[in-house]
């Protein structure tokens, strides 16, 4: 099922009408309540907080992480998959069209939270002193939201989601730096799969490794992976995909039995030229000019 606009998903739900049809908020003072099964997607964002007694939540083709009680960000159009969900303890959702932030400055800034697209083992788990911060600023926004709405209501709740979405980004890192040993089996991971990709000579035959590919052997999604690498590393996927690549070019210059063009091929570049200038920009001299130096 998709539902295209926020009545509609209540209508459905049997919720009340909401407020605002560009904003829906809803709180779930229940325990025990069963969530039925359903495969949904929303044309406007989500937000939730909820602990789950049992059953799963899946995000694309993708299992949640949510064994402790988290937080999961949606952008529109995201598919979810509900099986046997019992919520344990009260919780919160919100469902945000992006029409309602136009002609303020969250309308760009919501798109460069990363976490909007964390597909696998990337719920938000919150400590209590967290969760507390995440329910006040819901029930400020609530207040704005149901009485009595004035010409500032709105400017307050954007500026309670402001806060709430910074702050899911503060606690995301702080659950990086938790996760350390997480991250660095994932730097480790990574360096093996490029290292297999090139042993089994796949930049030949497929390509240059795509950070999207690196991601699926990894089994986390490209965004996330990038951030924990990010984490671990101070490098973004793509910038250790071309250092890694750079460095077997280094290798295979060295050995001097290859061209520049035949290297650049067998590392998966389809233009020799675009390896090149990959190669100056990352060490300050052209595959020619390496050569030269090292034989010298």
């Amino acid at each position: 099922m998709h539902f295209k606009n926020i009545s509609d998903l209540f209508e459905y739900e049997g919720l009340p009408v909401p407020e605002n049809p560009l904003l829906g908020m809803i709180q779930f003072n229940r325990c025990s309540e069963t969530l039925k099964n359903k495969e949904v997607s929303y044309g406007f964002y989500t937000i939730c907080l909820q602990k789950i007694e049992s059953g799963e939540f899946w995000y694309g083709k993708t299992k949640y992480d949510s064994d402790k009680g988290f937080m999961y960000f949606l952008k529109p159009n995201q598919k979810l998959t509900i099986h046997d969900v019992v919520i344990k303890e009260n919780g919160f959702t919100l469902f945000l069209h992006e029409d309602y932030l136009m002609g303020y400055p969250l309308y760009s800034e919501l798109k460069k939270y990363n976490y909007f697209d964390y597909e696998i083992n990337e719920a938000l788990h919150l400590s209590p002193r967290e969760k507390e911060i995440m329910w006040s600023l819901f029930h400020k926004m609530d207040a704005e939201y149901t009485n009595n709405p004035d010409e500032f209501s709105k400017s307050i709740i954007l500026s309670h989601l402001d806060s709430m979405l910074k702050y899911a980004l503060r606690f995301y890192k702080r659950q990086f730096i938790d996760r350390k040993p997480l991250s660095g089996v994932t730097v480790t991971k990574f360096t093996e799969q490029l290292n297999s990709y090139f042993e089994t000579g796949k930049g030949a035959q497929k390509g240059l490794p795509t950070v999207n590919y690196m991601a699926t052997q990894l089994n986390l999604s490209s965004k996330y992976m990038s951030d924990l690498l990010k984490q671990e590393t101070g490098k973004t996927a793509l910038e250790l995909i071309h250092l890694h690549v750079i460095s077997e070019a280094k290798n295979l210059l060295v050995s001097g039995e290859q061209s520049i063009a035949e290297i650049a091929y067998k590392l998966g570049f389809d233009n020799p030229p675009y390896f090149s200038r990959l190669f100056k920009k990352e060490t300050g001299m052209s595959p020619k000019e390496f050569k030269t130096q090292i034989m010298n």
